[in-house]
């Protein structure tokens, strides 16, 4: 009830004063914020935001009283100089006759203290003006500023932007990156002289992928400049296929346990590159840290933030950050700066304290006189306000390395130049609604927006300033290398530039020579999870590791990788293999049976050895021709086998050497063929016997007239013309041809003989085997004649062989690779012929050389033993 009570009174209270105020002819200002800062008057004001000191006090609250506001302290002396080289811009501005002429230009400028909060009390002042009242009651009429340079800080200029965007108010940052910023539906009036994050997070990427540095930590800001640059650097960095070994945030009350937790985490790491997006606000303790510890041997990587930040160049850092890559904004040179620097004195306006505060730090002195003001032990001296600014050597007068404050310079030019053309418009020809100017009178900030989207001018130093369509200046930055001096501090030298232009994208221009590297011996440090996969191998990425992180595998045979870090091996052509460093691919071995081959050299020694077998029998039978046992049983018959046979031996020779068409198409059909004959010569002999046994009883004496020489000789011809016909008929529809194949064994090439058609080879074989199994057949029925007189008891054992080695063949032939297939099928017919060879002539041949005796008519018609 109390609480709802007080909301009634406090809603009443405000509407009984806002009435009171709109009442009255005068527009009152609410209230003022305690903010430092440095002004002077003009027909037109420029405002101005800056880091001037780096830490906001904040009194304590008592709960009694309203507080008091908040002040600032630690004052650097680098951010000041930027504050002046505004004011310096605007008084080279002011006395230029081209440039605005009858026009002069103000400021009004105010210290942020690197604080949200004051910055945005800034911002609000500069929008609202500090005057207590204004007598036009609907506070219209031209604004306090009609625009700003700065902030420098990206978190306060998304916030001031938001806010100041509404109303069109344009903002001219010299130092906040942010790629956010450059979204022009959220921040309509903002612009830069500085690249944005995106391209800066570009350019360290392109540092990265130039030294081979693929395992990096990265450690940021909790800011909107650190947390936006980190997930910038995130995706390119996976674009570029490195991976980011660790992610920590630098914590905004520099809390202990957070840094060291940070220190924790980079001493465990295996990555030696850090990647740091701060300002050096957040930086300092970890560095401080880094000391403690004295944790060497890290490549540090600085953004744009502290690359060139003055305060990590004490020389107790130099053992840790020399060595150091950091990308920086362009150096420029103004002209006559540093004699305006050192023109300044102090002033006693309170508008002007900031000028005050600088002349105390900058001499040790105060300008209070009423108590002495102590310093710790020591007793600070009285400020004169005549103090030499000449005899100090401080940041604020070196102009050697001018980089935030060229673009601060860079800034208040491209304000001045907006407001020019926006002065030059000719009337009935303005760019505004029913082509009119604006009015100089009543100047609204959009207008000059638009002049400003359209600003195109070139700096005395020769720098091109416009801005693209996203308020983003020219994309450009100096690389620079921390380097040992002479008196011990760490030294900034420029080593390269990085830029992108539409032509050739992203460009990284370094000079080796001059790169100084904080690693013993002087080398290029490495960062890497794993190294590099060198060819003939291929990356396998690590279970739960990112993809820098990786086995190098070697390629499987039949497989190469000719590049370094290779994702997968690559397939060698059909007739191609990989070599022993699977780096390559070289032409397969072709395997065939050749007579260098000791394979082939045993098989061709043995059908020659089996050829002169036969000759050597066919020799012996013509010397004895006329003796009974080479007469009996059809001699002619013999001779024709012993040929088949000698044919069967001498068509190996036909499966070795290399396949051509000619020896693919005989070799079967010559095989085929000379056993066709061979059998059926054997086939005729069986019946022979039989018929020559029947022939001896009464009852078939006329057995044998029914098969006499002509018959014989028909008989195998018949025989024989069929596999000629099969033989023919296999050639002319599907003939053998030399093949190529890959299928058997993958590292080779067997050239073998295609058989081109299955059924026709099958005919081939069954054809043989079927007179095989008949000729098998009458041996074995014949088996019980007389033991003088039976050859069919060899013709038995011959047929037994022959069909054991042609059965035991299939399997063998189907089993066997490549050549070993072709052997296969030759031991076969040597095995077989051998086989018959042996089995039909070896006894008669025993008989005739071994015992003559036995050679007569009586002997093998078994007559002797009769009688005996």
């Amino acid at each position: 009830m109390w609480f709802t009570l007080n909301i009634c009174l406090y809603l009443s209270f405000s509407f009984i004063l806002a009435a009171s105020i709109l009442g009255s002819d005068m527009c009152q200002l609410q209230g003022h914020f305690r903010l430092n800062g440095m002004y002077k008057n003009g027909d037109f004001i420029f405002g101005g935001l800056f880091e001037v000191d780096f830490l906001t006090v904040f009194p304590e609250l008592s709960f009694r009283t309203e507080p008091e506001p908040p002040y600032c302290e630690q004052f650097d002396m680098e951010s000041f100089q930027q504050a002046q080289t505004m004011a310096f811009a605007i008084d080279e501005i002011n006395n230029n006759p081209n440039l605005l002429p009858n026009i002069t230009l103000g400021y009004h400028v105010y210290d942020n203290c690197v604080m949200l909060g004051m910055a945005f009390r800034a911002a609000i002042s500069l929008a609202s003006g500090t005057e207590e009242s204004f007598s036009n009651q609907n506070c219209t009429g031209p604004p306090p500023v009609i625009g700003i340079v700065g902030d420098s800080s990206s978190t306060a200029s998304i916030a001031i932007s938001s806010i100041l965007g509404l109303f069109r108010v344009p903002i001219v940052s010299h130092y906040a990156t942010c790629s956010c910023l450059s979204d022009r539906k959220k921040y309509p009036s903002f612009f830069r002289t500085i690249p944005s994050d995106a391209f800066q997070v570009r350019a360290m990427v392109q540092i990265l992928k130039y030294f081979g540095w693929t395992w990096v930590g990265l450690i940021y800001s909790d800011d909107d400049y650190g947390i936006y640059a980190a997930q910038s650097f995130h995706q390119e960095i996976k674009l570029f296929g490195g991976c980011v070994a660790f992610s920590e945030i630098l914590p905004h009350d520099n809390n202990h346990r957070d840094i060291q937790h940070i220190t924790a985490v980079i001493q465990a790491s295996t990555a030696r590159v850090m990647v740091v997006f701060s300002t050096p606000s957040f930086l300092i303790p970890l560095l401080d840290a880094v000391v403690l510890q004295n944790m060497t041997g890290r490549q540090w990587i600085a953004s744009e933030a502290w690359a060139t930040s003055l305060v990590n160049h004490a020389p107790r850092l130099l053992p840790f950050l020399r060595g150091t890559l950091g990308i920086a904004i362009r150096r420029g040179e103004i002209q006559g700066l540093h004699e305006f620097l050192l023109r300044l004195h102090s002033s006693n306006d309170p508008k002007n304290n900031m000028l005050r505060i600088f002349w105390e730090k900058m001499f040790g002195c105060s300008f209070e006189t009423g108590s002495k003001e102590t310093d710790g032990e020591q007793v600070k001296k009285v400020c004169t306000g005549q103090e030499d600014l000449s005899t100090t050597d401080t940041p604020y007068t070196d102009v050697s390395e001018l980089r935030a404050s060229y673009n601060v310079y860079k800034a208040v030019y491209a304000l001045a130049h907006a407001l020019h053309d926006l002065m030059q418009c000719e009337e009935g020809r303005g760019p505004f609604h029913g082509n009119s100017c604006a009015d100089i009178t009543n100047l609204k900030p959009w207008q000059l927006v638009h002049y400003l989207q359209k600003v195109n001018f070139t700096t005395g130093f020769g720098d091109h300033v416009l801005f693209d369509e996203n308020g983003d200046a020219l994309p450009i930055y100096d690389v620079l290398n921390w380097q040992p001096g002479s008196d011990g501090s760490i030294r900034v030298q420029a080593v390269g530039v990085v830029n992108e232009e539409a032509a050739t994208g992203m460009v990284l221009t370094l000079d080796d020579d001059a790169l100084y590297w904080n690693s013993e011996p002087k080398q290029i440090p490495r960062s890497v999870c794993s190294e590099s996969c060198p060819p003939g191998t291929r990356r396998a990425s690590r279970k739960g590791l990112p993809i820098c992180c990786f086995d190098c595998l070697p390629c499987r045979d039949g497989l190469i990788s000719n590049t370094t870090d290779a994702i997968e091996c690559t397939l060698c052509p059909d007739e191609f293999w990989s070599n022993k460093d699977k780096d390559q691919c070289v032409p397969k071995e072709v395997e065939f049976l050749s007579y260098e081959d000791p394979l082939g050299i045993s098989l061709t020694t043995a059908s020659l050895l089996g050829t002169c077998f036969c000759a050597l029998v066919m020799v012996i039978f013509t010397h004895h021709r006329n003796t009974p046992i080479v007469r009996a049983n059809n001699s002619e018959l013999s001779f024709l086998l012993l040929l088949s046979l000698k044919l069967c031996f001498l068509c190996v020779l036909l499966f070795i050497g290399q396949p051509q068409l000619w020896t693919c198409q005989l070799r079967h059909a010559v095989f085929g063929i000379s056993f066709v004959l061979c059998i059926s010569s054997i086939l005729v002999k069986t019946m022979v016997v039989i018929a020559v046994f029947k022939s001896s009883r009464p009852e078939g004496k006329s057995a044998l007239k029914w098969f006499g020489a002509a018959q014989q000789r028909c008989t195998v011809v018949i025989l024989t013309a069929i596999q000629v016909v099969i033989c023919a008929v296999w050639l002319s529809t599907a003939s053998p041809t030399p093949h190529k194949n890959n299928k058997y064994i993958r590292s080779k090439i067997v050239y073998e003989c295609a058989i081109g058609s299955v059924a026709g080879f099958s005919m081939l074989l069954g054809y043989i085997g079927l007179l095989a199994a008949v000729s098998f057949m009458l041996a074995f029925l014949a088996r019980n004649l007389p033991d003088n007189f039976n050859e069919a008891k060899f013709i038995t054992f011959s047929m037994l062989i022959f069909c054991a080695v042609w059965i035991a063949f299939v399997p063998a032939y189907v089993s066997s690779p490549g050549k070993y297939a072709v052997a296969v099928e030759i031991f076969a017919i040597l095995a077989s012929s051998f086989g018959l060879l042996v089995a039909i002539f070896a006894p008669k041949c025993y008989i005739i050389l071994l015992h003559p005796e036995r050679n007569t008519k009586k002997a093998i018609m078994g007559r002797d033993i009769q009688k005996k």
